[in-house]
């Protein structure tokens, strides 16, 4: 279902997909840094046969919501550039509000994030408006991105339970940071996890990019899953 929400900014588009029985809770889906693509939207379609409503925020909307090929990053660079701390919070409030609307307590609303949405999720993970938040590859882990502070400098301040998954191949996300990111979300009064995939690079629970790992990606889809069945009421 295509619906639009709406901002001090303008509508935003977005994708809410509704599963087929009583749901058990809610999930916002946060895009890669290549748009509200298909893949985002089969990760909603995926969410909600987990028994969760799923929406999918249009991050870029700002701009016309583009989206781009996974071998073409260059064409998105002046969306990611448009992002600010101030225009994240609008997006995300304003979806957070629609699941508001249809009866979700923050308690029973989860948060997901893959590459440039992993650190999204963790940032909206501190501002104690959801129930549980996932980072698939988030990036800016020591060096802060779109005017937020860097994952480490949030990690101790989370105020869900949060799991990050990485991959130790990735190249843009040294294994020395993600276990810098594993000691500061420690020190958080909820639970938190990292897990590692020896194999895995960048995008790894992706099948339409180069670094798709199939096992790795199944297994780190199981977590997710779990990890908001448990934490979310």
């Amino acid at each position: 279902m295509e619906l639009e929400l709406s901002t001090i900014d303008g509508p935003m588009p977005a994708v809410l997909v509704e599963p087929s029985f009583t749901p058990r809770g809610a999930i916002l889906v946060i895009q890669e840094a290549f748009g509200l693509n298909d893949h985002i939207r089969s990760i909603a379609e995926r969410i909600a046969e987990a028994g969760y409503v799923a929406i999918a925020p249009a991050l870029f909307h700002r701009l016309g919501s583009p989206t781009a090929p996974y071998d073409d990053f260059a064409a998105v660079i002046p969306a990611i550039s448009s992002l600010t701390e101030e225009s994240i919070t609008t997006d995300i409030d304003a979806a957070l509000q629609e699941l508001a609307r249809r009866g979700f307590a923050p308690s029973s609303i989860g948060i997901v994030g893959f590459c440039m949405g992993g650190a999204i999720a963790l940032h909206t993970a501190t501002r104690g408006l959801v129930g549980a938040a996932v980072t698939f590859y988030g990036g800016g882990v020591t060096t802060g991105r779109f005017g937020l502070p860097s994952l480490v400098e949030l990690a101790p301040h989370l105020r869900a339970p949060w799991l990050g998954l990485y991959g130790d191949l990735d190249g843009s996300i040294p294994v020395d940071q993600v276990e810098q990111l594993r000691q500061e979300s420690a020190k958080a009064s909820v639970p938190t996890q990292i897990v590692r995939y020896e194999h895995a690079g960048h995008g790894f629970n992706c099948d339409v990019r180069a670094d798709y790992e199939p096992e790795s990606a199944q297994d780190a889809w199981a977590r997710c899953l779990s990890w908001f069945e448990v934490s979310l009421s």
